[in-house]
């Protein structure tokens, strides 16, 4: 029986509807086969980022917390991922991504940042308890018109780690399921 995983993208750009967003969920097509993910585009909650309590964050943070995939994307802003999605991460508590797998995504203008989600984003999704088996995608943004074939390439080139996120996901589903008998 085939197992479609939940997949969440919660992009970081304060900019609504950004080509950061855009790639996220196209890569989150690719891995899923078209299904759509459930989509945090941050910008839409700026204003409320840093409102404790908030019962419309705390709500967020827990629907991403139950995902089987979190993509986490941020255009790269002074050589790391942007304040905004920092301040997102920060409502968990330790762990608070406890078994959830993620994949850092970081956009920039050229490849002077390019291991941006490997040396700072990476690090942080791993202290909050997400599991990282992939290599962390770092995108050129003037290569836009080329983001379907360098997805793809991604996409095959981190195989191994894709189908390691399949196999936590359909675990995790039969534990719940094997639980409530």
């Amino acid at each position: 029986m085939d197992y479609d995983m939940l997949i969440t993208v919660v992009v970081g750009n304060p900019k609504p509807d950004s080509r950061t967003l855009q790639l996220a969920v196209g890569l989150a097509s690719l891995i899923e086969h078209g299904s759509e993910p459930r989509v945090v585009d941050l910008a839409r909650y700026a204003h409320r980022i840093f409102e404790w309590p908030s019962e419309e964050l705390s709500e967020l943070n827990e629907a991403v917390a139950a995902s089987d995939l979190v993509i986490f994307g941020s255009p790269t802003y002074k050589a790391t991922y942007t304040g905004l999605l920092k301040g997102f991460l920060d409502r968990y508590p330790a762990a608070g991504l406890k078994d959830v797998c993620a994949i850092p995504v970081m956009t920039g203008a050229n490849r002077t940042h390019a291991m941006g989600p490997e040396v700072n984003l990476r690090p942080l999704l791993v202290e909050l308890g997400a599991i990282v088996p992939t290599r962390g995608l770092y995108f050129e943004t003037p290569l836009m018109d080329r983001a379907d074939v360098l997805l793809r390439e991604w996409v095959a080139e981190n195989a191994i780690g894709l189908e390691a996120i399949r196999a936590i996901a359909k675990a995790k589903a039969g534990a719940v399921a094997g639980g409530a008998r």
